[in-house]
């Protein structure tokens, strides 16, 4: 992959990040300041719409199979018509047409219904818009096939924009308002959906093992159902790694804003601290790829795992005012960032391609983008009740309200990412033996 496939190719990684970060981070505080609703019942409406929308993934992804395999125009009809969904949800959630109700100003207030529909339908027409976009994007980029280098710079390209996009969902809300950030969510999605239709159509790969024909299919029974990858048993073990690290980071990125509200009283800094996480995760990337060549995808996202842990847990030590000490967490747990971002999609693609299962790259995307999805809702819909009950709330900075959320926000993320480096101890010699 050259450069300008590259960015032609990366584009569309931008907004669909920049989309991530305010459903992740922003709707959760937004929803609780705005409209005053409380947040055990918010993480269950998260979780729910999570769990409707991510049942479809998998099916989304073997109909995108499908029509990679038909005409263009029919896929590109697809393309713009969820990338309309996504930018008419996001300004949907945001731009709720209700006021502040009592809820807002009086605890005892009962959230008026309509909000809670508003809020669950937009939620599941994003959620829909987003699956069927990042399943075609990651999609394309597993049928451009390739070597380990070849899979790792796809993965580092649509990533590296990913980055950016997440970069500017952190400053723009922030700075210009989300009228801003909504336009911008538009406009990049537009030429992201544009740009990849100038990289070469993806056609299936003829790199798979030896002795698997064109009879595949019979040898994969469940080749043509969504069920299918479920019978793949290092896809499983793979995902199984994938999740319980990914869960670790949902819970992060969901209690990010909570923490530097209340913990580090430290709200104005937030673009600061968001722009340097996004910033060295960016430039480590390069560095990243090195690792990668010398020591192979699955030690170097075992080594980025152990050192986000080391980094991120001197943030229990963290109290009122320390500006300074988060932001250096923020720029190694950033820098760690980088063989996330890499090494897992490219041995789902190494995966793929070594056991001659191209043909279906959309819909094990499918089972993979439900896995992100469950992720986060997992994170928001088990944190935030959890949080309530240990009786912290937005705005409470008593000793108790204050450990507890430390303990969710550090604690957690660490203890889970231990589990996937263990995880993948455990199944290396499997992953190696048919990715690597």
């Amino acid at each position: 992959m050259n450069t300008a496939q590259g960015l032609r190719y990366g584009a569309l990684g931008l907004p669909l990040a920049f989309l991530a970060l305010p459903m992740t981070i922003a709707l959760p505080p937004h929803y609780a300041q705005q409209h005053g609703v409380s947040l055990g019942t918010l993480g269950a409406v998260l979780l729910i719409a999570r769990l409707l929308d991510t049942v479809l993934d998998p099916w989304i992804g073997q109909r995108i199979d499908r029509a990679l395999s038909g005409p263009r125009r029919r896929l590109l009809t697809v393309a713009i018509a969820a990338a309309v969904a996504i930018g008419g949800g996001f300004v949907a959630l945001f731009f709720a047409p209700f006021g502040a109700p009592a809820a807002a100003v009086d605890a005892t207030a009962a959230t008026p219904l309509a909000l809670w529909v508003w809020l669950g339908m937009h939620l599941l027409l994003v959620y829909i818009g987003y699956s069927t976009l990042s399943v075609l994007h990651q999609a394309w980029g597993t049928r451009l096939g390739g070597d380990e280098a070849q899979r790792t710079r796809v993965a580092a390209w649509r990533e590296g924009f990913g980055l950016g996009g997440l970069l500017l969902a952190g400053v723009l809300p922030t700075l210009l308002g989300l009228g801003v950030a909504a336009a911008v969510l538009a406009v990049t999605l537009a030429v992201g959906v544009g740009l990849l239709w100038r990289v070469p159509f993806p056609s299936v790969s003829t790199d798979a093992p030896v002795g698997r024909s064109a009879a595949s299919t019979a040898s994969h029974p469940l080749a043509d159902d969504w069920r299918g990858p479920w019978q793949h048993g290092r896809f499983r073990a793979l995902l199984a790694v994938y999740m319980a690290n990914g869960i670790g980071n949902a819970v992060a990125a969901t209690l990010l804003t909570f923490f530097v509200q209340d913990r580090l009283q430290a709200t104005d800094a937030m673009p600061l601290f968001l722009g340097g996480y996004c910033l060295a995760a960016v430039l480590s990337l390069p560095l990243w790829m090195q690792v990668i060549r010398r020591v192979g995808l699955v030690r170097a996202w075992a080594g980025g795992m152990l050192a986000s842990v080391l980094a991120f847990g001197a943030a229990l030590a963290l109290g009122t005012g320390d500006r300074t000490g988060f932001l250096l967490i923020c720029l190694a747990t950033g820098a760690a960032l980088g063989a996330d971002l890499a090494a897992p999609t490219a041995l789902l693609t190494g995966l793929l391609q070594r056991d001659g299962r191209t043909d279906q790259a959309a819909t094990y995307a499918g089972w993979w983008t439900a896995a992100t999805k469950l992720n986060l809702g997992l994170a928001a819909g088990l944190a935030l009740p959890l949080l309530a009950a240990a009786g912290y709330a937005p705005g409470r900075r008593d000793d108790g309200a204050l450990q507890a959320l430390s303990l969710a926000y550090v604690l957690v993320p660490c203890l889970l990412k231990l589990l996937a480096v263990a995880a993948l101890a455990t199944w290396r010699s499997e992953l190696v033996k048919e990715v690597s």
